[in-house]
């Protein structure tokens, strides 16, 4: 797909990464909004296809926006994907299929040679993936990759893992979903993802609110559901430091990313 040129006018971080809302949670952990801007301009936006940007801009209009990955975040799967040569993916949590697309652009067409799709996307709901993602995804030629499974992440993700031929059969996996699961996804996806291959887990430094001291969270973290999902990302990222089957790096990047190289 043709890339989107840098002079086609100035966009708003928040019109760029779908808003902040009220929450802790925002698209970027920067605190120089001015810096955020410079490095969508500079390095984002000039190589985007301009599939992604129309879908990226209609999801910015979705009423649930802040649900959605920065830019700046589906880039980088985007380069990760093709360095490890990915086939075969998972993503948990689709909203608009924004990051859906993102990750169907950079596997190659080749993707069905080892299996009959090459991305199952999970999610509870395909309302706003067919208002708003689907016509984009069709027009872009990539929607013969998509597998869209209907339903609570956990079974069927249990499901993917009983069905022959699964196991260690993905490449990558990008997980935007329900926090309070993370760790059970984590359990499931280490026997779908192959060794080499990646997870990716978005939020979890929930907008710099996982390093407030506890005697002042009240104060520091005023949202009782951000105290609560700042304790949930703690928990989690905790276990993935000690977990050796794994080699994670933390990454500041969007809301927080832990990506996870699975080794064993």
């Amino acid at each position: 797909m043709a890339a989107t040129g840098a002079g086609e006018g100035k966009e708003s971080a928040a019109v760029a990464g779908g808003g902040g809302g009220g929450s802790l949670h925002s698209k970027t952990l920067l605190k120089s909004e001015p810096l955020y801007q410079y490095v969508l301009e500079s390095t984002v936006f000039p190589r985007e296809p301009d599939c992604l940007r129309e879908l990226r801009l209609a999801t910015a209009n979705h009423p649930m926006a802040v649900m959605a990955a920065s830019p700046d975040q589906v880039q980088l799967f985007g380069l990760l994907i093709e360095l490890i040569g990915a086939k075969n993916a998972i993503e948990v949590g689709v909203f608009t299929g924004y990051s859906l697309l993102a990750t169907a652009l950079a596997l190659p067409d080749d993707g069905k040679v080892r299996i009959a799709t090459t991305i199952v996307a999970i999610d509870v709901s395909r309302e706003s993936y067919d208002e708003v993602g689907a016509p984009v995804i069709d027009k872009a030629g990539v929607a013969h990759k998509v597998d869209f499974r209907v339903g609570l992440a956990m079974p069927v993700l249990d499901e993917l893992v009983a069905e022959e031929g699964n196991k260690g059969r993905f490449d990558f996996a990008f997980v935007d979903a329900d926090k309070v699961n993370f760790l059970g996804y984590h359990e499931r996806l280490l026997q779908l993802v192959r060794v080499g291959g990646l997870i990716a887990y978005d939020n979890t430094l929930w907008g710099g609110s996982v390093a407030a001291p506890p005697a002042a969270a009240d104060e520091a973290v005023p949202s009782g559901r951000d105290r609560s999902l700042a304790a949930l990302a703690r928990e989690f990222n905790a276990a993935i430091a000690a977990d050796r089957r794994v080699k994670p790096c933390q990454l500041a990047i969007a809301d927080g990313v832990m990506l996870c190289r699975r080794v064993a």
